[in-house]
């Protein structure tokens, strides 16, 4: 497997708001497919060549022979865990110039941080929590649309004590996790009134990324954590005393039954002008369809993704980043059924807290379906 990958991702930190955020949000970035920037001329008689060329030019210009879309450059930005992971088979490719489109991927720890790159414009396309792309949504003035949904529910319930089969099981306890007011906090306080448990009943402690949560589990025999993959399966490698004890999907989906209304965890967003601008759409459906290969890759080529997930930092050892994927729910939804599951899970975030979806649950603009052409 090639080792180009890890010179783009090598800065990347340790845990993401989406799978235990970090406090500092560094970031790691790179262009991985073939530059598009000239050398200069280096003999007199490649700068003769160069000029009788320009002069060629200037006397008679030449039509482009391009089809819309091809050598646009597309800036994505996704955080350190699932997500990236259903990528890595794309950058692997766009790195050794084997892809399709031109990309410039940027790997961050922080969910706030690619809110902000995407409000700035300093990247095209984001992979972003469900609520914060609905957030975003009102942030932008409308100026983003969803692409994709890119993965489910991965929220899992770790403790030494397989007693706890409910979360009914969580009451009189204390249970760790990361990322205060994001997705994963959301579902869970959803999840506690759902199951009849008032405030007080369960104690939260919020800690800054997921490897301090594996500390406090490793440190404490009884206690309680809630991590998303593929830090999960990464604390049961450190202490083998700890077990997945709970899925949150099969929670929310006993609670969701009559509804039918899915745990969405990740979307792909992009800029509305990107998508307005007639070559970058077409560029935009290029990655749709090379994100939607990728992410096909990681559920079928396991052993080959977890070399690369390691390659790029996500997780140190390919065999445990093998381990967890199978449980990191990396989907590629598009098209009417992401509006439909994405729509659902939304309304019900709102219901339940307004604010986290950005006080309003957002229109029909918000969903990008491509229309079928005969």
């Amino acid at each position: 497997m090639r080792k180009a990958l890890s010179i783009f991702m090598a800065c990347a930190m340790t845990a993401a708001t989406l799978a235990g955020c970090s406090p500092s949000g560094q970031e790691n970035s790179g262009k991985t497919a073939a530059s598009m920037e000239s050398t200069p001329a280096e003999t007199s008689g490649e700068a003769e060549t160069a000029k009788s060329q320009e002069a060629e030019s200037s006397a008679e210009p030449e039509v482009s022979q391009e089809a819309p879309g091809e050598n646009q450059v597309l800036r994505i930005g996704s955080l350190k865990g699932p997500t990236t992971m259903g990528l890595v088979s794309l950058m692997d490719k766009a790195a050794g110039g084997e892809s399709q489109g031109t990309y410039e991927f940027t790997m961050v720890t922080a969910a706030d941080e690619l809110v902000g790159k995407m409000v700035s414009g300093d990247v095209d396309i984001a992979l972003v929590p469900a609520n914060m792309a609905s957030i975003l949504y009102q942030k932008t003035n409308q100026g983003i649309q969803v692409l994709n949904i890119n993965t489910l529910g991965v929220l899992y319930v770790v403790a030494a004590d397989d007693s706890i089969k409910t979360i009914s099981d969580l009451k009189g306890k204390t249970v760790y996790m990361t990322g205060k007011g994001t997705t994963p906090d959301h579902v869970f306080r959803y999840l506690l009134k759902g199951s009849g448990l008032e405030e007080g009943d369960v104690t939260v402690e919020y800690k800054s990324e997921a490897a301090e949560v594996a500390a406090v589990l490793k440190e404490q025999p009884d206690a309680v954590g809630l991590l998303p993959q593929p830090f999960v399966t990464v604390a049961m490698a450190q202490n083998e005393n700890l077990k997945m004890v709970m899925d949150l999907t099969e929670q929310w989906d006993s609670l969701q039954a009559e509804e039918g209304g899915s745990l969405v965890t990740g979307v792909t967003v992009c800029r509305k002008e990107i998508l307005e601008d007639r070559s970058m759409a077409e560029a935009v459906k290029t990655f749709m369809q090379e994100h939607r290969e990728s992410a096909d890759f990681a559920n079928a080529y396991t052993e080959e993704t977890a070399q690369l997930v390691a390659e790029a930092g996500i997780i140190e050892k390919a065999p445990v980043a093998q381990k967890a994927l199978p449980y990191c729910s990396i989907v590629c939804i598009d098209g009417e059924e992401m509006r439909e599951m994405l729509s659902g899970y939304l309304n019900v975030l709102y219901e339940q807290e307004p604010s986290s979806v950005g006080g309003s649950v957002p229109d029909e603009g918000f969903y990008y379906v491509l229309q079928e052409t005969s």
